[in-house]
């Protein structure tokens, strides 16, 4: 899967309205895990994606892919490996590593 590492000065920006109590509880559960808002409502995007399938397919990349380093082989035969719930955390884990390397930045 491609993990989305990005600066938020380049990322897609969309307007999202929530209703009533919404924003408080998200910055709530965000605070929890030690993470913004937006790093937070990502993670969440994406574990939901990935339970439902919608991701799978940039999951189906070929360990014997030429596009693949050795260290990308190995990353990716590991990752297939975990069950969805792991994958899921490492996701979210990564997301909120970028997202604090992002804001270190600014």
């Amino acid at each position: 899967m491609k993990q989305a590492i990005y600066s938020s000065r380049t990322a897609d920006k969309f307007v999202v309205r929530l209703p009533d109590g919404m924003r408080e509880r998200i910055a709530d559960v965000a605070r929890q895990h030690h993470r913004s808002m937006n790093s937070e409502i990502i993670a969440r995007l994406e574990q939901s994606m990935l339970q439902e399938g919608a991701l799978d397919d940039e999951l189906g990349i070929s360990l014997d892919s030429p596009e693949l380093s050795l260290h990308e082989r190995e990353l990716l035969q590991r990752f297939r490996q975990l069950s969805r719930r792991q994958q899921n955390a490492l996701v979210a884990l990564i997301a909120h590593d970028a997202e604090m390397a992002a804001g270190n930045d600014d």
